[in-house]
C-alpha cells in the first residue's frame, strides 16, 4: 500500500498552479496523493485575484480557517509537500494534532514567526534570494536544518528541473 501524500498549494491555489502537475505526476507512482487548494481550504475570495489581497485574507482568517479544516478532512498519519503558504498551514495544523509523519515545504517563509515546532520529520526548501525566508538564527533556535537553493527566490519550486529535483529527495526522504 503506498503512503498517503498531500499536496498543499502556494497563495494562488489552482489558477496559477500548473507547475503542481509536474509534481503531481513525478509522485504519483509512490504516494496516493490527495491536493488541497489554500484558497478553498482558507475561503479565499479570489474576486480581487491579487497578491496583496490573498496575502491579507490568509492573515486575517484564512490560515487558520485552512489549519481547521486540514484537521477534520485528515484524520489518518499522512506526508506532507506543502508551498509557501501551504507550508505554513501544514505545520500549524501538526502543532495542533494533524498526524503529520513527514512534511516536506518549499518556500515557507511565514514560519519565521513560529515559536514551536511539530513532531515530525521536516525538511525545508527555500530560494537564496527569498528576501522573507527565516534567519539563520531562526534555523538554530528550532533546532532545524534547511538547504538553500543558489540563485533562485521564493517561486523556485515552479522551475521543471527543480521539481523533479525536489520530487526525488521526498522520495528519498518520506519512503
Amino acid at each position: 500500500m503506498k503512503k498517503r501524500l498531500l499536496i498543499l498549494s502556494d497563495l494562488w491555489g489552482d489558477s496559477k498552479g500548473d507547475w503542481v502537475d509536474l509534481y503531481f505526476n513525478s509522485l504519483k507512482t509512490d504516494f496516493d496523493i490527495t491536493y488541497y487548494n489554500c484558497c478553498d481550504l482558507g475561503d479565499i475570495d479570489v474576486t480581487n485575484y491579487k497578491k496583496e489581497d490573498l496575502h491579507k485574507q490568509f492573515i486575517n482568517h484564512g490560515i487558520n480557517t485552512a489549519v481547521e479544516k486540514l484537521i477534520a478532512l485528515e484524520p489518518n498519519e499522512i506526508d506532507i509537500l506543502a508551498f509557501s503558504i501551504g507550508g505554513t498551514i501544514a505545520w500549524k495544523a501538526a502543532l495542533i494534532g494533524l498526524n503529520v509523519n513527514c512534511m516536506y515545504t518549499v518556500s515557507a517563509t511565514r514560519l519565521r514567526y513560529e515559536l514551536d515546532k511539530p513532531n515530525c520529520e521536516i525538511k525545508l526548501i527555500y530560494g537564496e534570494q527569498d528576501l522573507f525566508k527565516p534567519s539563520a538564527k531562526w534555523f538554530k533556535e528550532m533546532n532545524i536544518g534547511y538547504t538553500t537553493i543558489h540563485d533562485h527566490g521564493h517561486e523556485l519550486y515552479e522551475i521543471n528541473k527543480i521539481a523533479l529535483d525536489l520530487c526525488n529527495q521526498i522520495k528519498n526522504y518520506c519512503l
